[in-house]
Formats: structure tokens, sequence, C-alpha cells
């Protein structure tokens, strides 16, 4: 036998005592530090690694994006919306760091913008006390990812037809003012009384962001879909709308997959507490999805005679917006009508903005994000159940028109500020910069020519389409 010539007693005694040892190394110091296992599980550290786990699902979700408006898009153009997907995050965290992150949760001025915490000096700089800032810095990660996500939505309605460069400048003044401003409105408080905007003030509810992460995206979205114009060959001469169908419409489902994961990040990790109600909001989640899935098919099945691929996928998503705002405060059944409607209207939404206003945008960005976005802000004032997790009740539920209202100010206010700021924006940039590319450029695609290289390289059929 091969064993047989390891059996040298000196051989064995060696290999008994390295085994002692390392099983000394390894197990003597739990048992020394065993008396630190109720802090290791204390609430406050399961809050840091709650949240912290959340917030990597989240910033995932900037690949579900990159692969929805890449499937849903020409192939020439791929590689360049991968590459906006990734400036959205790689220059918007910097940013949200340096500046939008004190606009957003800074010491409160007039209840409508922050004033310091820029670059999270009073935690990362003070190093003799950075245990205590432990939490200050995870809240800070989980805040940039949802940054990101309000940027990135601008990508897909102003895709093929943008110039790199000029992108940047709007994502990087999108997450770096545009969100943060509108954000500190709503969601101030959740940095303490200090931070607190007016719109809180007034018991707006919009728990993980329907309004104050996609709504402000796709309203900023709709300002550069204007500004830009239509693609090339969108629209015949007649004003009649063309369809220019996505390359890779699995591509775009693997996407919305990845999306309706990382959700379970984005509404139950904005708890940012590891409790009991984590739960609840995952089952509305998820329920919302799937009943946007089946309204946008049902819709489209009846609409065009075919259950359409990209309108359903597009029903997922606006489910998953719709509930973003009222998941926590919301029944089950309330989440299944919330999304279901959701599904309805997305289709409604992009036909008309496609087809009546005459504005391209090429995923549908406008309508999943900013429409739904306000749906789901909205129906919080309709379905919230008395006394669950202290809603006061909507309007279904005897809740009268209060609540409804204040949500109504804040969908309205909350366009007004990131479409206006955004126009403005893009105008600006347009005038100084420009933000399209020529026509040659966009009949070639952007991946060459912003670029110089091909997403399907090699692949030659996919040139124009």
């Amino acid at each position: 036998m091969v064993f047989s010539r390891y059996t040298d007693k000196s051989a064995v005694k060696w290999f008994a005592a390295a085994l002692a040892v390392a099983c000394a190394v390894t197990v003597l110091p739990g048992l020394a530090h065993a008396e630190d296992a109720p802090e290791m599980l204390s609430q406050a550290n399961a809050n840091i690694m709650w949240t912290l786990i959340a917030g990597m699902l989240v910033f995932f979700m900037q690949a579900g994006f990159a692969c929805v408006e890449a499937g849903f898009t020409r192939a020439k153009s791929a590689g360049n919306i991968v590459m906006k997907n990734l400036l959205d995050f790689g220059a918007g965290q910097i940013v949200f760091l340096l500046i939008g992150f004190g606009l957003m949760f800074g010491t409160d001025v007039s209840g409508f913008i922050g004033t310091d915490q820029f670059g999270l000096k009073d935690v990362i700089l003070d190093y003799a006390n950075f245990d205590a800032g432990g939490w200050s810095v995870t809240f800070w990660f989980f805040q940039s990812v949802f940054a990101g996500t309000a940027a990135t939505i601008v990508s897909g309605a102003m895709a093929e037809r943008t110039k790199f460069s000029s992108y940047i400048l709007l994502s990087i003044f999108v997450t770096a003012v545009i969100y943060p401003v509108s954000g500190h409105w709503a969601w101030g408080s959740l940095n303490g009384d200090a931070s607190a905007g007016w719109l809180s003030g007034l018991g707006f509810i919009d728990f993980a962001g329907s309004t104050v992460v996609h709504s402000c995206g796709g309203w900023v979205a709709l300002a550069g879909a204007i500004a830009l114009g239509p693609r090339l060959g969108k629209y015949n001469s007649d004003g009649e709308a063309r369809a220019i169908p996505g390359h890779n419409i699995p591509l775009g489902a693997l996407g919305v997959f990845i999306l309706w994961f990382g959700w379970f990040g984005f509404n139950p990790g904005s708890t940012t507490t590891a409790n009991n109600t984590i739960g609840l909001i995952a089952v509305n989640t998820s329920l919302a999805a799937c009943a946007g899935t089946l309204g946008a098919l049902a819709l489209s099945w009846f609409r065009f005679g075919k259950p359409d691929m990209s309108m359903t996928m597009n029903g997922t998503l606006a489910g998953l917006v719709a509930i973003t705002s009222p998941c926590y405060t919301v029944s089950p059944m309330g989440s299944i009508t919330i999304g279901a409607l959701a599904g309805l209207l997305v289709v409604l939404s992009i036909e008309f903005i496609d087809k009546v206003l005459k504005i391209d945008d090429p995923v549908g960005a406008v309508s999943v994000h900013g429409v739904c976005g306000a749906w789901g802000t909205l129906s919080a004032g309709l379905f919230t159940v008395p006394g669950l997790n202290g809603g006061a009740g909507g309007l279904f539920y005897g809740g009268g028109l209060s609540m409804l209202g204040v949500q109504a100010l804040g969908v309205a206010a909350t366009f007004v500020w990131a479409f206006g700021a955004g126009l403005v924006l893009m105008f600006l940039v347009k005038a100084i910069f420009g933000i399209r590319v020529t026509a040659d450029e966009e009949m070639k695609g952007l991946d060459l020519a912003e670029h110089g290289s091909e997403a399907y390289a090699g692949f030659q059929i996919f040139r124009n389409e």
C-alpha cells in the first residue's frame, strides 16, 4: 500500500504535533473571545451586516440595468451602453461622497438642502473614534448605491445617440445635485432630525424610493430624450412611429431577473435594520413584480394580438418600481393590486410617449421609472393599512384624502425639480459641448464611433442592427 511508506513512527509524531498546533491556533482564539459573542451578535452589528448585504444587492442591479438596456437596443451600441452604466457608478459614487451625500443628508437649511457631511469628513477623518462611525460609513455606502441607480435610469432613454463625454457630465450632475436635493426633501431625516427636509415633515411616504430614486431618474431621462430628439429612422415622414427592436431579448430578460433579485436589497434593505419586517417587504416586492408581469402580458396580448416580450418584461419592472414606495405599509393583496395596475399602466404609457408625444425612449425608462414610480407613490396614499408598521391608513382604508394629498404633492414637487433641472442641464450641455453624435456616427454605431471597438467583434451581421 502507498500509505505504508509514511508509517515511520517519528513522522507520525511530527504530524500529530503539527496537527495539535494547528488546532490550537484555530480554536483557542475563538475560546479566548467567547465572552465577545454577545457583542458580535448584537443588534447594531446585525444592522450593519444586513445593510451592507442589501447595499451589495442594490449594486448588483447596475448589471441588471446594463443587460436590460443593451438587450433592448441595437447591437452596434451595446458596448457604449455598458460603458455608460459602468461610469454611472464609477464616477457617481465618488461625487456622491464628495458632494451629493452632504446635500442630501447634511444639516438642513429651510427644509430644502443639506449643508455639511461633504466627503464624510466628520466620520472618515476622525480616525481616533472611527469604530464609533461604523454605522455612518455603512449608511453612506447603502445610500451611494441608490444614487447610482437614479443616475443609470437616464442612460436607457438616451441610448444609441448620446455623446459619451457629455453623458459623463450629465451623470455626474444628476448624482451630485439633482438626485440629492429632492432626496433631501423626503429622506434627509434618515440621518437624524437635524437633516429633515420639508416633505418628510408633512408625512410623505416613500419607503424605498418610487419617487425619490425612480421617478427622479425617470424625469431626468424624459428631459434627456426631449433634448436629444429621436433616433434616426424612428419616425417616418408622416410622423408615424417605427419599431426598432432590441437585438438580444434573452440578455434583456437576464437583466430583468437580476433586477428582481437585487430589489430584495433595494426594498427590504431600506429598513437598514435586521428586524421582523423584512419578510413582509420581500413578499410584497415579489408579488407586485409577479402582478406587473401578468398585467403587462395581458394588456399587450389584447392590444397587439400576441404577448409582447419586451412589454411583459417592462411590466415586471413596473411592478417593482411601483411597490418600492408602499412596500412597508401595504398588505400582500394590496401589493398584487398595485403591481397589476402598474403593469397595465406601463404598456399604455410607453405607447402614449412613443406614438402621441413622439418622444423616443428606446427602453421605456420614462414609463417604467417615472410614470410607475409616481403611481407607486400615490398608491401608498390609497392602500396603506392602518397600524401596519405605523401606517395611518390610506384612502381605501378610511384614511381620507390628507395622506393622498401629501403623496401627490411629493410626486409633483419631484417632477418639477427633476424634469426642470434636467431640462436646463441638458440644454446647457447641448449648447456648450453638444450631446448628440453625428448622423454618420449614429449609423455606424456608438461602439465604433465612440470607443473604437465593437461589443460583438467579428460578428459583422450585427453591424446595422
